[in-house]
């Protein structure tokens, strides 16, 4: 077996291998359906839908459960779910999922629809197979997990994810190495296919720090530590935390009181190697300040995206709110901070949350003039026709607080385009054609209009 990184991970299977898994795996399949079909037992001790409703005098309901699926029709199935696990192609692999395909089922490389997505940085294909039984603790050919698989290609989001779900971060592979050593052997391939760009490796290696991986394992090929690694691969950035990691292990632990306050502080300040250290001291993630935030908040009211990316990476919660009613959501959208929002769109920001105004985050973008950060929202599926305590929509309040130009002009456009009622009135009764008109915006009116 090569240890070349260049060889180290098989390339996706052919359309001649995509039609087929191993043959141990048709064995295991073929034995598990003829072991259920002759099955005569009686039942275990516990009971059933039908068993329990009957038990209790209720009737319970009928929908009849799907057939078995053949040996030859798991096959297919769980071979076609690999091919849509390589394209990437989510909505074909929930429904093959929903038929009866394994995301668990492995090809003659050892990958399954679950491990490809760790390798490939399809996140959203990890979170349906993780929702669907993958196994965590799974190996490919290398003994590697999915997050050793992840850090190879600088894929820190995914590995965050992993940690998460409790994937071992120390575990080591075949070759002798674990998730940190990959980040730091592969680095040098940043920006290749299926590989994340250079912030992207440094961020894998930050994450493995805050989550407290062991930084000290020697590599079994040659010894080296992951400094070791760091150092002779120039990883500049990658060495400074690991000295700082290393000095943080030797010294005397920092109080839970004071690693929350460096966590605040470095989140305010867009230090994400703070960031990691503060959370690898003990800091709660979730801590609070004097005004109710979270480090999250502080880091997106400090417009310090590094430190958002991190934090949401080892699991911030999006949707936390402070004294005031503002979550890292609500409070990206209304200061149009677009970098931060989309981090908080891909880690499941709730697009139905209300600021203290009773608002969604549409309503202050629109009332910002924001045209991209309205993009953005409205595409994620806010509801556009919200209506806030004020009694007012996010078209209302582009004209209200716009100029009938630029960024409020385009931001008319995109609610109208997007679906809002212009036949909506505000709270006084006057309509939003009758609210520009009134403020002299004639473009507006003629777009309301046109739309009417």
């Amino acid at each position: 077996m090569s240890a070349d990184p260049a060889e180290r991970r098989p390339l996706p299977p052919t359309a001649a291998r995509s039609g087929h898994l191993s043959q141990a795996v048709l064995g295991v399949l073929a034995l598990a359906l003829a072991l259920a079909g002759c099955s005569t037992g009686a039942p275990g001790p516990q009971q059933s839908p039908a068993t329990a409703a009957a038990a209790a005098g209720e009737t319970a309901p009928t929908t009849p459960a799907p057939p078995p699926l053949s040996p030859e029709e798991q096959l297919r199935l769980d071979a076609e779910l690999l091919a849509a696990a390589w394209a990437d192609d989510v909505d074909a692999a929930r429904d093959l999922i929903e038929r009866g395909a394994d995301v668990n089922a492995k090809d003659d490389t050892e990958q399954s629809a679950y491990l490809i997505a760790t390798s490939e940085g399809f996140t959203e294909l990890l979170e349906l197979t993780l929702t669907n039984g993958a196994d965590i603790a799974d190996l490919d050919s290398y003994d590697g997990t999915g997050l050793i698989r992840a850090a190879e290609r600088g894929h820190a989001d995914i590995v965050g994810r992993l940690i998460g779900r409790g994937v071992a971060v120390d575990h080591v592979n075949n070759l002798g190495w674990t998730g940190l050593h990959e980040a730091l052997i592969f680095a040098d391939q940043a920006g290749r296919p299926a590989r994340s760009d250079s912030v992207g490796f440094i961020d894998t290696v930050r994450v493995i720090v805050a989550a407290g991986g062991t930084i000290t394992i020697p590599a079994a090929q040659d010894g080296s530590t992951p400094l070791d690694l760091a150092r002779r691969h120039g990883l500049t950035p990658q060495s400074r935390l690991l000295e700082q990691a290393l000095a943080l292990d030797r010294a005397t632990p920092v109080a839970r009181a004071d690693a929350d306050s460096l966590l605040i502080d470095a989140a305010a300040d867009d230090d994400s190697d703070r960031v990691a250290l503060a959370l690898r001291s003990g800091a709660d993630i979730e801590t609070r300040d004097a005004d109710g935030q979270t480090p999250l908040v502080v880091a997106t009211k400090n417009d310090s995206p590094e430190a958002a990316r991190l934090l949401l990476s080892m699991g911030a919660d999006p949707d936390a709110q402070d004294d005031i009613q503002d979550s890292a959501f609500l409070y990206a959208g209304a200061e149009g901070l677009n970098e931060i929002l989309l981090l908080t769109l891909t880690h499941g920001a709730d697009t139905s949350s209300t600021n203290r105004f009773g608002g969604t985050a549409l309503i202050p973008a629109a009332e910002g003039g924001y045209a991209e950060t309205v993009r953005i929202l409205l595409d994620s599926g806010v509801p556009v026709d919200h209506v806030n305590d004020l009694g007012w929509t996010a078209l209302h309040e582009a004209i209200i607080y716009g100029d009938g130009a630029g960024g409020h002009l385009e931001t008319v456009r995109l609610l109208l385009a997007g679906g809002a009622d212009a036949s909506l009135a505000d709270g006084d009764g006057i309509s939003p054609r009758d609210l520009a008109a009134r403020r002299g915006q004639d473009r507006v009116v003629a777009l309301i209009e046109e739309a009417s």
